[in-house]
């Protein structure tokens, strides 16, 4: 078989990850223990994440004429990729956590919905909340004047009622 038919698969099965990703992020992850690895990729599937080690050509064909492509800077030495169709601030919120407690995890860059950030630009992005975060701060904001309103229609009822 011709390499450039072994190769096919891959880079289709990349393509297919691109296909419809909120977000990608290429992350270094030399120096991780098998340890730290196997409990960062249970992290990342936990959270609907799918996280591989691709070869950097392989990414670069799979991503060429994509808003992916732009990544491409960042393919150099190994490479590790984290993709989300669903939550866009999860793979790097979860990478940037877990870094905290290895270092050698470095984030390269990443794509969040097909606009390009660097390293710098991923480690703001990891502090933005998760979606169902967010929606439970926005409902607690809004549920606080409610509760408070019929907290005070309640206390002028009593007061009424004892007079």
């Amino acid at each position: 078989m011709a390499k450039v038919e072994l190769k096919q698969p891959v880079v289709a099965e990349i393509s297919e990850l691109f296909d419809g990703a909120q977000t990608a992020v290429v992350v270094d992850y030399r120096g991780l223990t098998v340890e730290q690895d196997t409990v960062l990729r249970k992290q990342l599937r936990e959270a609907g994440v799918i996280y591989k080690v691709y070869k950097n050509t392989m990414i670069r064909f799979a991503a060429k004429g994509t808003p992916f492509e732009a990544l491409n800077p960042n393919l150099e030495g190994p490479t590790a990729l984290a993709v989300s169709k669903t939550d866009a601030t999860a793979p790097a919120r979860i990478i940037a956590n877990f870094a905290k407690t290895a270092p050698v995890l470095e984030i390269k860059g990443g794509i969040v919905e097909d606009t390009y950030y660097d390293a710098k630009g991923m480690q703001v992005i990891a502090t933005i909340p998760s979606r169902e975060e967010l929606l439970g701060k926005l409902l607690g904001s809004i549920q606080s004047p409610i509760t408070n309103l019929a907290r005070v229609l309640n206390q002028i009822a009593e007061a009424k009622a004892e007079a």
